[in-house]
This record gives C-alpha cells, sequence and structure tokens, in this order.
C-alpha cells in the first residue's frame, strides 16, 4: 500500500498528490480556520512541499494566519473548494485540508490548536439527536 496522500475538489478539476508521510496531522480552531472552511476546525494533514505536486487552476488567497504571518490558501479555481494551504513562515510544508482527500479515513489527528477560540460549531454533544443518514 502506497502513503501517498492524495485528494482532489469536488468538482474534479484539481487534483494533488503527496509522496511519504505526513510530517503531522492536526485539528486547527483559530478563527482564520473556521471563516475559511465555514466549520467550527480544519482538519489538516502537513507535509513536506517538496514531495507535493498538484494539477489543475487553483485561486490562491494570501492573508495573515492564525501565526501572525502570511499564509496562502489554495482553492479549485472553478467550484471553489479549499484543498490546501501554502504559510509563507514554513515554506518547507504544504497543509492539505483533509476533508478533500480521496481517502479521509486516514486522517488521525495527533493535537487540536487555538482550542481558546473553539465554540459551539464544534459541538459534539451525546444529548443531541444524531442520525447516520439524513435527518427525518
Amino acid at each position: 500500500m502506497s502513503n501517498a496522500w492524495k485528494g482532489r475538489c469536488l468538482c474534479g478539476a484539481v487534483h494533488y498528490h503527496a509522496r511519504g508521510a505526513a510530517l503531522t496531522q492536526l485539528i486547527c480552531h483559530c478563527r482564520d480556520c473556521q471563516r475559511a472552511s465555514g466549520s467550527g476546525g480544519l482538519p489538516v494533514v502537513v507535509v513536506s512541499a517538496a514531495e507535493f505536486s498538484f494539477e489543475g487552476e487553483i485561486r490562491a488567497y494570501t492573508i495573515t494566519g492564525g501565526s501572525g504571518m502570511p499564509t496562502t490558501r489554495n482553492s479549485c479555481a472553478h467550484c471553489g473548494s479549499l484543498l490546501f494551504g501554502t504559510p509563507q513562515h514554513a515554506p518547507d510544508i504544504v497543509t492539505i485540508y483533509a476533508g478533500t482527500l480521496d481517502d479521509p479515513s486516514r486522517f488521525h489527528a495527533e493535537f487540536v490548536q487555538f482550542t481558546s477560540e473553539r465554540h459551539q460549531l464544534d459541538a459534539r454533544e451525546p444529548g443531541i439527536a444524531q442520525y447516520s443518514g439524513r435527518a427525518p
């Protein structure tokens, strides 16, 4: 079995591939990641930039991230799916957004960061009704 990380956008116009093992896997709850993803936190697989490649047209957006340094988020130019980041404070890494992985079951967070900014959007409360499929 290959340990390559592969994924794509919603429409399939952009595919990416990263050879080798992940450097780390995490969930980030900073407000920047919340706004970029539209969710309570962003699951991220960190890989070596030297081992990462993609095919297709992307749209890059650079903003000051949670680190206080500029970071670029890359999305599909066609469907807008948020795919991967290239933080300028760490040019040797790429942050793959795990929801776009071909096999998201490979994602296993090693830590969670910016928990001080975590809020109700991330709730997994046992008292809330949960459905394995669409809610009735």
